[in-house]
């Protein structure tokens, strides 16, 4: 009986699919080179995502009394897309993939390799030149990345599966 658990327990851990990240490597292996085998693939990101934005207002002025009054008013807006949240492919741009986070009009992300870099993966792209993060276009606004945002890929889970046939026969010997 211990066999077979520990059979089944192999195939079970044998089965499991582990995330990689989507490489030029990976994309030629699978055949991933147009938007039909792209888009029946699942993505997930590699590490979390947090896209913000702000706005400011205010205004001064006095009271009737002769008090100076200074009025701010600051709104923030942060999406945040979690380490390992599901993606779908939505088009090919140049080199860059995008996808898609959910439903609705510009609600994309770019990811492109990056220049000088030799593992192939598909960061998060975004313009690192601003103050305030790495500039990015989310749901037809503008969004600024964590720096740590910056470090997230796209990754693809890959699975091997292995099928073995074995027939076993325990001889039991002869005698005379």
């Amino acid at each position: 009986m211990k066999y077979v658990l520990f059979l089944f327990a192999g195939l079970l851990l044998a089965s499991c699919a582990t995330p990689v990240p989507l490489t030029d490597k990976l994309r030629d292996e699978f055949g991933l080179d147009d938007e039909t085998s792209m888009a029946k693939v699942q993505f997930l990101t590699s590490a979390t995502i947090i896209l913000e934005r702000s706005k400011e207002s205010g205004n001064q002025g006095t009271t009737s009394d002769g008090t100076l009054v200074q009025n701010s008013n600051k709104e923030q807006e942060r999406i945040i897309i979690p380490i390992g949240t599901k993606c779908v492919f939505e088009s090919f741009d140049d080199e860059n993939i995008i996808v898609r986070f959910e439903p609705g009009v510009g609600h994309t992300i770019s990811f492109g390799k990056r220049q000088g870099q030799s593992s192939g993966k598909y960061y998060l792209l975004a313009d690192w030149t601003k103050k305030e993060g790495g500039q990015v276009e989310y749901a037809n606004s503008t969004y600024y990345a964590t720096t740590s945002s910056g470090t997230a890929y796209i990754q693809v889970t890959k699975k091997k599966l292995q099928k073995t046939k074995r027939k076993d026969r325990v001889v039991k010997g002869m005698k005379v």
